[in-house]
């Protein structure tokens, strides 16, 4: 995959992956593929989640010790450590290669209620990065892989694609574009129609997701009525959710001679 992203841009480029791909012989690969990169000119970085297995997260007191002077207080009862630390791995051939891991340790002794604990509640997590960055800036690039994963979650349940229909390609090929048509229409009446004042959701946001769209605003019951030689589609009272679509229609209309 590498080689191939390569040749499709000249910018730096981030591998970013989930704490699936936490293994020393995957890191060892990344930078072994990073050395290869430089030695052509080009810079490659990336941003792996840590998996705390087995002892990692059991030795409490250890990680206390490290984050003591790193502690900040982010609201009465929750506090939080950030640092950097750098950690010696080995890939199948006894290679050693020297790498850096950003940790987060959070501490709560209540919840955003106030309600006291018991006991400190722990959560700790840790990135391993070849960014020279702050943790935070580290730590916020990651978060942006879990917002991407969300577009690929409405694509394949909002969308119904998460197993295409046919064993041919072409016909999948086809599929997948007119997916990309039906995605683009959706995301822009979303934005459009149910991110402003007109919303007919209650709770405000940045965007909707496709399936809001839908259920909002394409999914609505109507009554066909035959009167008077005519055939009459009724949607009812419902105001708020007919006011938006008149006004998506009269925003993406095109008025008669203007060029598309």
């Amino acid at each position: 995959m590498l080689p191939r992203a390569q040749g499709l841009t000249e910018h730096p480029i981030l591998l970013r992956e989930d704490s699936g791909f936490d293994s020393q012989a995957h890191l060892a690969l990344l930078e072994r593929q990073r050395q290869a990169f430089a030695d052509e000119g080009r810079r490659l970085d990336y941003l792996v989640k840590w998996n705390p297995r087995g002892s990692a997260t059991a030795d409490r007191d250890t990680w206390l010790a490290v984050a003591a002077d790193y502690w900040q207080e982010l609201r009465p009862g929750k506090r939080q450590a950030l640092w950097t630390q750098t950690v010696s791995i080995h890939d199948d051939n006894k290679t050693e290669y020297v790498v850096q891991r950003v940790m987060r340790l959070v501490e709560r002794t209540a919840d955003r209620d106030g309600q006291l604990l018991l006991e400190p509640d722990y959560e700790l997590e840790g990135w391993w990065t070849s960014l020279d960055e702050a943790p935070e800036a580290v730590i916020k690039r990651y978060q942006a892989h879990a917002t991407h994963e969300q577009f690929h979650s409405e694509i394949k349940t909002d969308l119904d694609l998460e197993r295409l229909p046919s064993g041919k390609f072409a016909t999948n090929d086809l599929i997948l574009h007119l997916a990309q048509l039906a995605y683009n229409i959706l995301r822009l009446m979303g934005q459009l129609g149910m991110t402003g004042e007109l919303s007919p959701v209650r709770h405000p946001a940045k965007r909707r997701r496709l399936r809001t769209v839908l259920q909002e605003l394409v999914h609505r019951a109507a009554l066909v009525i035959h009167k008077a030689r005519q055939i009459i589609l009724d949607f009812g009272q419902d105001i708020g959710r007919m006011t938006v679509l008149k006004t998506l229609r009269s925003r993406l209309r095109y008025p008669r001679g203007t060029p598309c």
